[in-house]
């Protein structure tokens, strides 16, 4: 069998923060034919790029803290993530990693490597998450940052790598994409500690 779709048409249904299309697909059934017209709303995101830093030198990472419209029945709508943001048009996502470390918590970044690339709700929306690691410098970590024009008020927190993942095995870091990063990283601690290859 031989997987195909289409396209039918496209309809603009909201434009903000997020926007919104209404999208008619026809798609190759498994058991043969075709599905005829399908109907989906399909938000439009972009992509993101999200980085966990850590320094070696006195096992630290930098988490961020800011406040989530989707956590509002939680206890809390103020969240304890990883720095992560939207890839802009014209840049590479670790471009915007390089650039949201530097907007969201005051940090200029030494590296970048691969933690994981995938998609973040295939269901309803085309947005990739990228993610990465760095090891450098959180000498000087610390402090409120964020954009003003986009309504960002972020607290950043500088913690030990076993408080971090504490925080991770309690719960308390809760969206998905640092959610896969402190997997990562808990896994792959002992290996960052001895400055051992991550490739």
């Amino acid at each position: 069998m031989k997987n195909e779709w289409r396209m039918l048409s496209t309809k603009p249904v909201y434009t903000g923060f997020n926007s919104i299309q209404l999208c008619e697909i026809e798609h190759s059934l498994y058991e043969g034919g075709q599905s005829g017209p399908v109907k989906r709303e399909l938000i439009d995101r972009g992509n993101v790029a999200a980085v966990l830093p850590y320094d070696r030198r006195d096992d630290s990472v930098v988490l961020v803290e800011q406040f989530r419209i989707g956590a509002m029945n939680r206890d809390s709508p103020w969240l304890t993530e990883i720095i992560a943001g939207m890839v802009e048009d014209d840049e590479s996502p670790e471009e915007m990693a390089f650039r949201e470390a530097k907007e969201e918590a005051g940090l200029s970044l030494d590296n970048l490597f691969p933690i994981a690339h995938y998609l973040s709700s295939p269901g309803n929306t085309a947005e990739e998450v990228f993610i990465y690691g760095s090891v450098t410098d959180l000498s000087n970590a610390g402090g409120f940052y964020g954009v003003e024009g986009e309504h960002e008020d972020i607290r950043v927190i500088k913690t030990s790598a076993d408080q971090a993942i504490e925080l991770f095995d309690q719960g308390v870091i809760c969206n998905a994409l640092s959610v896969i990063a402190m997997m990562w990283f808990k896994a792959n601690i002992e290996k960052l500690r001895r400055g051992d290859s991550l490739t």
